[in-house]
């Protein structure tokens, strides 16, 4: 699959440096374009279809994340260039589907591509078809521990949980328990069912997801209604559930 790209890198230098390097090992993709500062990206986004951005974070008159600011409705995926490692909490809460520093890695530049080709083939498959997930039926009782005793719970019945610190909140059709245990240890009780962690404040069950948004790193909705922010870290792991 071949990925629209274009490069965004206020350095002349670094920007030959990466063109060189994804030209030799990065023949899937298709440089439409390169920018030195926000506005030079701005014009090319807006005048383009791109699956892929490689953003340099420290730029003229702003940073990557101004930029990001300005394009909530992005349909792309981006990886973060930069010689900080200081920013990679920041890319992740912006959706980054990958961060790498300088210099360059060949190897973790050809993974940062392969797994953007990897998300836009299944998206890609996707469209159009009708979705069943791997794993049809969700039978099963979960316990929930309480200071009395415990509830005993349909799995079938949770729509997904939210993490708040220590705590779980766990949403079913009509109401939210909350519950004494950490996310984690859901994902983990939860782990032979079509439960995704999607992000890291949420698990979903995928039987239960009515829509998929591409958006910024991705979102899902519920058949609650509820939209649900997918890491684009997750997204790859997330498709993987449908045939």
């Amino acid at each position: 699959m071949s990925l629209n790209a274009i490069l965004v890198e206020d350095e002349a230098t670094s920007r030959e440096i990466l063109r060189n390097y994804i030209g030799k090992y990065c023949q899937n993709v298709n440089l439409l374009g390169e920018a030195s500062s926000i506005k030079e990206a701005l014009v090319l986004i807006k005048n383009n279809e791109l699956d892929l951005v490689f953003l340099d974070v420290e730029m003229p008159f702003g940073n990557a994340f101004d930029l990001l600011d300005q394009l909530p409705d992005r349909t792309f995926e981006t990886v973060f260039v930069t010689a900080y490692d200081h920013y990679a909490k920041d890319a992740l809460n912006n959706h980054a589907a990958y961060y790498l520093t300088k210099p360059i890695n060949i190897d973790e530049l050809v993974n940062a591509v392969d797994y953007v080709e990897g998300v836009r083939e299944k998206e890609a498959s996707l469209e159009g078809e009708v979705l069943r997930t791997k794993s049809n039926g969700v039978e099963g009782k979960l316990t929930l521990p309480q200071q009395d005793g415990f509830q005993v719970l349909n799995i079938a019945e949770i729509l997904y949980c939210k993490a708040d610190d220590n705590y779980t909140e766990i949403y079913l059709l009509n109401k939210k328990i909350l519950v004494s245990k950490t996310l984690k240890y859901f994902e983990e009780a939860l782990t032979e069912y079509p439960f995704a962690r999607v992000h890291k404040s949420f698990l979903v069950n995928v039987n239960e997801v009515v829509k998929y948004k591409k958006g910024k790193g991705g979102s899902v909705v519920m058949s609650n209604g509820k939209e649900v922010m997918v890491s684009a870290s997750k997204k790859k792991d997330f498709l993987s559930y449908f045939n």
